[in-house]
């Protein structure tokens, strides 16, 4: 308590004392024009006269820009197009705040590409006054990348463990793609080769959607050229753990004049791999048992592939409407073995099961956006709406061998699941720039969603003679949704010193489930949510900047989380969903500071209804179901420290990390453990050896972690690449080498109503992987923004 007393004092003092203004410019404009006085398109970027970083970015269509909210002494303006040779300004306070350059002459050049040799590096990684970090990925070891996915486990602060997305000292984490929240299927369709940088949202302001305890942005390579561009890509990937994998991609952009056409596809095939190994001990003398299970899922890549196509029609340099259309097919193939020895005081069984998969799933969404500047200072206007329709199917086929105290036992299996969701969302954004120092944001957000599934499983101990229903494992399950948001966000910039942002987000939740699991049960609920935010920013030095944050969340369950159907894996182990399963809760306090090219945070987390996952003893003997579950609250603490390097020969970011956390229960009879701290270092680092190639080396370290009710093992990754560019860069190969020293694997324990439970997962890590990239086109000026609806219910429905 004395130490948040303390940094509200601090913040108290700061506040009133940045009252005196520095001496430092807030805006810039001007307006581009030729000899003839015709209005340019461009750009016009603001660098920093110390590195040449860029700190902020305009693009005009007709001549004229404005930079706002600069808050510097000196700066270095370029002005760059395709249609005029580049232009640098250096702009220095000489007593006006704002500074109006007037008309800028430029001088035309003809419309050719020329080669441009870029002598230095830009920054691998960059820092904002707000903790908001940007990771640089295209030509990085980031961009060798066969998903996305696998690109967030590379990026610092990120974890990726599971199917979830976290950030150090935050949680989980929701992806956004160009500053629009887009669902877990679309987000693992993005093709790596489009991915210019991420940016990684520790304090999200009301704005985002309120899942989710932080925000991952994805942003897409930009395209400002008229005619034709596209690009191919060829991965091999060979691992001695899974087999060998190709991923095909290809994407292509058509502009001329006002209309605009994207279109992309990508294919996967091949094979993957995952081993999970398990135990479960029950040490009581009168009830002792112990089971040991290991599932290995070899999984077949029949056709897993990603699709999609947009329009958009500019109807001025103000306003223009878009249409896309995208979609994923994930054909799984394989087999999923699981192999179990329980031993117990009356006997010893073995089974042997082994799934044969044949699962389908189709997702496509439908996007149509409306965008309006509204007056001269940039205010806007941004209408969306979007539907989401998820197909799957499964129709797999299980054996199953058992030996029962010397006995054999032979039965057979078919499970058979479709399900469909769809949802639809549309939302409303209003951004209204009051006045220089002065900046209001509100939007309102509806969204419906429908999910249906139906489980039939059929048994046989002879499959030749036919199959009987099993009424106790099949199901059926349907869940409505309506979820109503609406949210403002003001922000003011009182000097150079001090910035305030305060907002507020109010989301009012209703819904209707029902299932035919373990009898017949209906469920109706609707809550109310409000969430407040806080951000300030604040300016000591040129070379020590702060921040200060509170920030409200809400993590609500996955509708496959909610579904009680069954996930069988043998006869004594399922999968289930639990329709009890409440949102969690989050509130997160966080102080930083920026030194130089130092990076400093310290934080502290506090969630109510955490949301994890444990393995709890079934209704028969020696059984368990694997489900999501509540705890009571957890907090935790975190402080790290990041430095990053660039010159012309080398680029390295570097990160350490420590936290504390822990979590408490009173229900599940947990057993409770010691806390101790976590530590993370990560180091990421390109050497260029000039006109040969480039060698890379990213490096982490994620280390044990004990906290009250379980504890988790270390893991590492070390991966080294090497690039050579031909042909005047248009031909790209890069080859890696992906945790050479094979020490990534997720392993940890738990006790749990009188359970001792200890697990190992195994992933397709250790591999070798070859990358051609090849890129073409004519390409001289576009327009094309793709954009995608704000949309959490879609990142639920995985």
């Amino acid at each position: 308590m004395r130490f948040l007393i303390s940094i509200f004092i601090f913040i108290y003092c700061l506040f009133f004392s940045s009252m005196i203004k520095a001496q430092s410019i807030k805006a810039i404009s001007g307006k581009v024009v030729n000899q003839n006085n015709e209005p340019m398109m461009g750009s016009a970027l603001l660098l920093s006269v110390r590195d040449s970083v860029i700190i902020k970015q305009h693009d005009f269509l007709e001549g004229e820009f404005q930079l706002s909210n600069i808050n510097q002494k000196e700066v270095l303006m370029k002005l760059t197009s395709v249609e005029f040779a580049d232009m640098f300004l250096h702009i220095s306070y000489e007593g006006k705040e704002n500074v109006n350059l007037g008309s800028v002459i430029i001088s035309e050049k003809n419309n050719q590409l020329n080669e441009v040799v870029i002598k230095s590096q830009a920054p691998l990684l960059k820092y904002a006054a707000n903790g908001t970090i940007s990771v640089n990925v295209a030509n990085t070891l980031l961009a060798t990348s066969n998903s996305v996915n696998e690109l967030l486990g590379r990026v610092p602060n990120v974890v990726v463990s599971e199917g979830q997305v976290s950030v150090l000292g935050k949680g989980e984490a929701i992806i956004y793609l160009n500053g629009i929240l887009i669902n877990y299927e679309r987000f693992a369709a993005i093709p790596v080769s489009q991915i210019a940088s991420i940016e990684v949202v520790a304090n999200p302001s009301s704005k985002y959607d309120a899942e989710g305890k932080a925000v991952i942005n994805i942003i897409t390579k930009k395209n400002i050229e008229n005619g034709i561009m596209g690009s191919a890509t060829q991965q091999i990937t060979v691992s001695k753990f899974a087999g060998t994998s190709t991923n095909t991609l290809f994407d292509f952009n058509y502009t001329k004049g006002r209309f605009s056409f994207v279109t992309n596809y990508g294919l996967q095939l091949g094979k993957g791999r995952e081993l999970l190994f398990t135990t479960r001990t029950r040490p009581n003398p009168d009830e002792y048992m112990r089971s040991e299970l290991t599932t290995d899922w070899k999984r077949q890549f029949n056709n897993y592939s990603n699709f999609g196509f947009g329009l958009q029609y500019t109807f001025s340099p103000k306003s223009y409407l878009s249409l896309a259309y995208s979609g994923n097919i994930e054909d799984l193939g394989g087999v999923v073995a699981s192999r179990n020895l329980i031993t117990d005081n009356t006997s010893s069984s073995f089974y042997a099961t082994d799934i044969a998969k044949n699962d389908v799933l189709l997702n496509q969404f439908v996007n149509l956006n409306y965008n309006l500047i509204t007056d001269k200072k940039g205010s806007s206007l941004f209408l969306a709406g979007q539907y989401s329709d998820f197909n799957g199917n499964i129709n797999d086929f299980i054996e199953e061998n058992g030996v029962v105290n010397n006995l054999n036992t032979l039965k057979y299996l078919k499970n058979i699941v479709g399900s469909t969701t769809d949802i639809i969302t549309v939302q409303a954004d209003l951004s209204k720039k009051i006045n220089e120092k002065n900046k209001l944001d509100a939007g309102a957000k509806f969204s419906y969603a429908n999910i249906n599934s139906a489980t039939d499983f059929l048994t046989s101990e002879n499959k030749e003679a036919g199959f009987e229903p099993d009424e106790e494992l099949s199901s059926d399950f349907s869940y409505e949704e309506k979820i109503k948001a609406v949210y403002f966000s003001y922000g003011r910039t009182f000097s150079e010193k001090l910035d305030i942002s305060i907002g507020a987000r109010g989301e009012w939740t209703r819904y209707n489930l029902a299932t035919t699991a373990r009898g017949n049960q209906q469920f109706e609920k609707s809550y109310n949510n409000f969430f407040p935010n806080l951000l300030l920013n604040f300016t000591i030095s040129d070379h020590l900047k702060g921040h200060f944050s509170y920030v409200s969340r809400i993590t609500r369950p996955r509708y496959q989380a909610l579904n009680p159907y069954v996930i069988y894996q043998d006869p004594f182990t399922t999968i289930e969903g639990n329709p009890n399963l409440l949102p969690e809760k989050v509130h997160a306090f966080e102080i930083g500071a920026m030194f130089k090219k130092f990076d400093f945070k310290l934080g502290y987390t506090y969630k109510i209804d955490a949301i994890s996952g444990a393995a709890l003893r079934g209704d028969k003997p020696n059984s368990y179901v694997l489900r999501s579950l509540n705890l009571e609250k957890e907090d935790s603490f975190f402080a790290s420290a990041s430095r990053s390097i660039s010159n012309k020969w080398w680029n390295s970011v570097n990160t350490l990390s420590m936290s504390v956390t822990k979590v408490t229960d009173n229900f599940y009879e947990y057993e409770t453990g010691p806390v101790k701290p976590q530590i993370y270092l990560y180091s990421n680092n390109t050497f260029t050896i000039p006109n040969l190639f480039k060698i890379q080396l990213l490096a982490w370290y994620l280390g044990e972690k004990s906290y009250g009710l379980r504890s988790d093992n270390d893991r590492s990754v070390v991966t080294l690449g090497i690039e050579k560019n031909f042909f005047k860069d248009a031909l790209k190969l890069n080859f890696t080498a992906n945790d050479i020293f094979n020490t990534f694997n997720v392993s940890g324990n738990y006790d749990v109503g009188q359970t001792e439970i200890y697990y190992h997962r195994t992933y397709t890590m250790n591999y070798f992987r070859l990358v051609a990239a090849y890129s073409f086109g004519n390409s001289k000026k576009t327009t094309y923004k793709k954009t995608e609806i704000e949309q959490s219910e879609n990142n639920r429905a995985r």
